[in-house]
């Protein structure tokens, strides 16, 4: 019998489906949003979960390190700086509602995402330049771009404020709980998804000094208002494909 070895082009692509990481920081910034303002940027058959009768969207800003495909080693991984905008959504899928979060537009300080992005793995990025300060606990964060802009100066601190969740673990099972998420594909030809999973999640409060998002100050006047912010810090994260029809 004869061996059937895959060419190296099949293996690159496969290694593609999942793709490894290293959190060294991230901020999850949330944003309380009227319900029917969410309904308006949220496309079927998407809608948004909604929280005390709110949607919940915000800010992914996010730096990585040693990323790269499943099977690469992590020396070899790329540091990225990126920021995404979010709003938590259902959907059914075979009769059952699942939960995840629609990316309306992904940004990234290298070239390699913007490149690959929606084209070697899902989710096209926009270049942009990010500035950051860092250190005791407090994390300043800027993002430029040519079609959005997002500040964020956030503290670590003990105490948690929030009108959307009561402590910071509900905060935290309902960000791992949303693990998939969608951004439309290049030409708006549908959507796609990433999932993202942890072998050592974990988050802290922070206290939001400032903040400010093209995206969210763009709303109508009062449909979006900062609600809280969580850290992760320090910690390794895998991507995948879903093996899933579309909802």
């Amino acid at each position: 019998m004869s061996e059937t070895r895959s060419d190296p082009t099949t293996r690159v692509m496969a290694g593609l489906t999942t793709i490894r990481g290293h959190i060294r920081r991230r901020l999850l910034l949330t944003y309380r949003v009227d319900a029917g303002v969410a309904r308006e940027v949220v496309p079927a058959p998407f809608r948004p979960q909604l929280v005390d009768g709110s949607a919940v969207a915000g800010v992914c800003m996010i730096a990585l390190t040693e990323l790269r495909p499943g099977w690469v080693r992590p020396r070899f991984g790329l540091s990225t700086e990126n920021a995404a905008h979010r709003f938590a959504v259902e959907w059914d899928e075979g009769g059952v509602t699942r939960s995840g979060v629609y990316i309306t537009g992904r940004h990234s300080s290298e070239l390699v995402p913007v490149l690959g992005g929606g084209r070697l793995f899902p989710g096209v990025h926009r270049r942009a330049r990010f500035d950051v300060e860092e250190g005791g606990g407090r994390f300043h964060v800027r993002m430029q771009a040519r079609d959005a802009h997002v500040a964020a100066d956030v503290q670590l601190t003990d105490d948690w404020g929030s009108s959307l969740f009561a402590s910071v673990d509900d905060a935290s099972d309902f960000y791992r709980a949303g693990a998939i998420g969608w951004s439309p594909r290049r030409g708006n030809r549908g959507v796609e998804a990433l999932e993202l999973s942890s072998t050592a999640w974990a988050v802290q409060a922070a206290r939001v000094n400032d903040v400010s998002s093209s995206f969210f100050d763009g709303l109508p006047r009062g449909a979006a208002v900062i609600d809280s912010a969580l850290v992760m810090r320090d910690i390794p994260v895998t991507w995948r494909s879903p093996d899933r029809p579309r909802p």
